[in-house]
């Protein structure tokens, strides 16, 4: 018998994904180590829907804005007002916000551990054994850093997208493609101005900006995330921040901190390795094509994971793994085929991007498209609106609409 630590669940990485997955496990009295790399803040303009405020039961105090509209900037400075009908989008800081999450799944009574993953092997009887490098002031580390094992019946990887358990353990998942995104925090303008607003997020579709994705500033109250994504390789997405913040003003504003990674592109395949581990979040790729939107498909997928986490460890089966990527697709993955659309269409040149910020204008559009974000499905309540829209769009496709 091991005298290792044993787990009967062990979640590597404690962003939104991983925290949720190890909250849900912890409140079904499953014993769960929740494995985190302190000191990493992902760029992210932090915007979350009612639905997550909601299924998540987040508190209003983790709001640093409000949101009720967005402005789209086409590449002629085209500006379209987007407003919210009676709602809003909150704005969150990921470093409170993803602590915040991590306490709470402590207080349901996951073992919050800090460090970083280095490998999976097996014990003699063919239980997973996580290893780990363990902070200094960690359980079991000791005066400095070393090298943690825990046994564990069965792990979540929700890493992030260039995940370490995902190469290890699930095939295909070392070829997920990505956007790098990268964005500066700035101190907000303290009065509005025409070029910034703390309650309305900028888009900026502009191929200088972004040859293939879109260019963004969001209201963090105080602050603001003023960011660009791009997955081609020689575009520097630092230098478009620059240029970024001129056009918007804000290029005396004060820099806190500026913060770098890699945005998957779309859904991995297959999210399991038949045995024991399944991912989670942005190490399952659920980041949704031509909006980017990550925080809520991250915190919905590990609630997916840790349900199908659930019904392994109670049944002994490992299909049951398999249930993780099924039923995020059926609920999500229609809207992720038509974002994934939308962005490589839209967003190939500027001459469709023109087209595209034009389409915005439409209040059909900007409706359904915000019911639709709002509520995480797709609106069927108004055919007649759809019918519209498809005829504009094609007016737009075929050149016959004016920009």
């Amino acid at each position: 018998m091991s005298s290792l630590d044993s787990f009967d669940v062990v979640v590597v990485g404690g962003g939104p994904s991983g925290a949720t997955a190890a909250a849900d496990l912890a409140r079904q009295g499953l014993d769960v180590m929740l494995l985190d790399r302190a000191g990493r803040i992902k760029p992210c303009g932090g915007a979350i829907p009612p639905k997550l405020i909601e299924e998540f039961e987040i508190p209003d105090s983790l709001l640093v804005a409000k949101v009720n509209s967005a402005r789209m900037i086409s590449p002629a400075h085209c500006e379209v007002d987007m407003p919210i009908e009676g709602g809003f989008v909150g704005m969150v800081d990921r470093e409170v916000f993803d602590e915040w999450l991590r306490r709470r799944a402590a207080a349901a009574g996951a073992d919050l551990r800090h460090g970083t993953f280095e490998r999976i092997s097996r014990d003699a009887d063919g239980t997973a054994v996580v290893h780990f490098k363990a902070r200094a002031d960690d359980p079991g580390a000791g005066r400095k850093p070393a090298e943690v094992s825990v046994r564990a019946r069965a792990i979540i990887g929700a890493d992030g997208a260039i995940s370490a358990v995902a190469k290890q353990c699930v095939p295909g998942a070392d070829k997920i493609r990505y956007v790098a995104a990268y964005h500066e925090i700035v101190r907000a303008p303290e009065v509005a101005t025409q070029k910034f607003a703390g309650t309305r997020c900028d888009v900026y579709y502009q191929g200088k900006l972004s040859p293939d994705f879109y260019a963004w500033i969001f209201p963090h109250g105080a602050t603001a995330s003023v960011g660009v994504g791009s997955a081609n390789k020689g575009f520097s997405l630092r230098t478009a921040v620059g240029e970024l913040r001129a056009l918007a003003e804000l290029h005396g504003m004060e820099t806190i901190r500026r913060e770098g990674a890699p945005i998957p592109m779309k859904p991995l395949p297959r999210w399991d390795n038949g045995r024991d581990v399944v991912l989670a979040g942005d190490a399952s790729g659920v980041v949704a094509p031509a909006s980017g939107e990550g925080i809520y498909y991250a915190m919905a997928g590990g609630r997916y994971a840790a349900d199908a986490v659930a019904d392994f460890l109670r049944s002994g089966d490992a299909r049951a793994l398999r249930r993780a990527r099924r039923n995020f697709m059926r609920a999500h993955g229609r809207v992720f085929w038509i974002l994934g659309v939308m962005q490589r269409f839209w967003y190939s040149s500027d001459k469709r991007r023109e087209r595209f910020v034009s389409i915005c204008k439409d209040k059909d559009v900007q409706r359904l498209t915000w019911q639709a974000y709002m509520h995480k499905k797709l609106v069927r309540s108004n055919p007649m609106a759809h019918v519209r829209i498809f005829a504009k769009d094609m007016a737009h496709l075929l050149g016959l609409a004016r920009t």
